[in-house]
């Protein structure tokens, strides 16, 4: 079981995920450091406290709207973090996968800061409020690349299979 350690509403874009100011810094090491770096509290947690890795960000409709940095979704899986959302941008999304953030995208999804979470192979369960949520499945492909950590890990691994 997981935790929601933030909440967001709709439309928080990638400048909000990963201020543009900090574009100089691509390396994925050193990119979670500016992790909503403009919500000073939140920010704060995760540079000083120990996320549990599999702890959940929630969002809204049109999570990682905006430009197509791929450092927002590297900032995120540098914590190791689940993001659930209503809906996510289409460019955010495949970034994600890329990189082997792990993404749902549950539109009835109701949670907040604190509420204890289980993913199952169907659904999103609130255990907190007792509420379950449906989840649209990524396909198998694209679960296979974020199941091995990202696309090149995915790649690396189908290259040694073949040798």
């Amino acid at each position: 079981m997981s935790k929601v350690i933030y909440k967001v509403g709709d439309d928080i874009s990638t400048d909000v995920i990963y201020p543009g100011r900090f574009m100089a810094t691509v390396l994925p090491s050193e990119t979670p450091m500016f992790a909503f770096a403009d919500d000073k509290d939140f920010n704060k947690k995760l540079r000083t406290e120990n996320i549990e890795p599999g702890s959940i960000i929630i969002g809204g409709e049109n999570f990682g709207c905006g430009s197509s940095r791929e450092q927002a979704a590297s900032t995120l899986k540098g914590y190791d973090v689940i993001v659930i959302a209503k809906g996510i941008a289409r460019i955010f999304m495949q970034n994600a996968i890329n990189l082997g953030l792990r993404t749902i995208i549950a539109p009835a999804i109701e949670a907040s800061e604190g509420d204890e979470i289980e993913i199952d192979e169907n659904k999103v369960h609130n255990r907190t409020t007792g509420k379950s949520f449906d989840y649209e499945p990524i396909s198998p492909a694209r679960a296979s690349i974020v199941e091995a950590g990202g696309l090149i890990s995915y790649a690396r691994q189908k290259l040694m299979e073949k040798n």
